[in-house]
């Protein structure tokens, strides 16, 4: 009779329990159960700029049941989300408007590109009135593509969006650092979208175009010997 062997079981820290507690302690790191918790618990923001939002609108319906991620309860405040969904296309003059939401969100907050426009600009890239992606002014954690994508296309951005908050640590996140985290400044629409990161190459370009030429030199020439 062979006595048995019982094999230490080693959790993800590292650690060995002893038989007698496996079924009453499990050992963890703090970042993993800060990351459970918040990964189920994404609260996106309830707004939609074109037909990108019509399936979101239906991925939030009973056929996909959003609520299964813990993400079914979209806030119409900025204050109270986590979860920036831009889905549609982003004209110049919804863009301040956005970044101005972005930055009344509290940390810790992604944002998510729906659809090619948001992410690119999509058939309208190439238009007078389309920023060419929500990107050049806020950042962007997940990109969903499509033209629009579908719900089930969306159901796996918030998949990856939850696997990027559990590679996350609490040392090294931003909004844990010492330092304090600038707001983006907001884009001025004039006759253009004017970006105030962009005001030093701005204010160059103009005092380079409004500087004098300098006068032409003018050709020497030697005079006639007298007579």
């Amino acid at each position: 009779m062979t006595e048995k062997t019982v094999t230490p079981t080693v959790n993800s820290a590292g650690y060995d329990v002893p038989p007698e507690l496996r079924q009453s302690v499990a050992i963890t790191t703090l970042d993993k159960i800060w990351n459970m918790g918040r990964r189920y618990s994404v609260w996106p923001m309830m707004f939609g700029l074109a037909c990108c939002a019509i399936e979101m609108i239906c991925t939030a319906a009973s056929r996909y049941d959003l609520a299964r991620f813990g993400m079914e309860v979209m806030r119409p405040s900025p204050r109270q989300s986590d979860l920036m969904i831009v889905s549609g296309t982003v004209t110049k003059k919804m863009i301040p408007q956005i970044v101005r939401l972005y930055n009344q969100m509290p940390e810790p907050k992604y944002v998510m590109a729906m659809g090619a426009c948001a992410s690119g600009g999509g058939p309208f890239k190439e238009g007078y009135n389309v920023v060419s992606g929500v990107d050049q002014y806020i950042p962007v954690d997940v990109y969903v593509p499509g033209c629009p994508p579908t719900p089930q296309a969306l159901l796996h951005g918030l998949m990856k969006l939850q696997e990027k908050i559990d590679r996350e640590s609490i040392t090294k996140v931003r909004w844990y650092q010492k330092d304090e985290i600038p707001a983006i400044p907001v884009p001025i629409l004039g006759p253009d979208i004017i970006d105030p990161r962009d005001n030093a190459a701005i204010r160059e370009m103009a005092s380079r175009k409004a500087a004098p030429a300098a006068p032409a030199a003018q050709p020497e020439t030697a005079e006639a010997p007298a007579a």
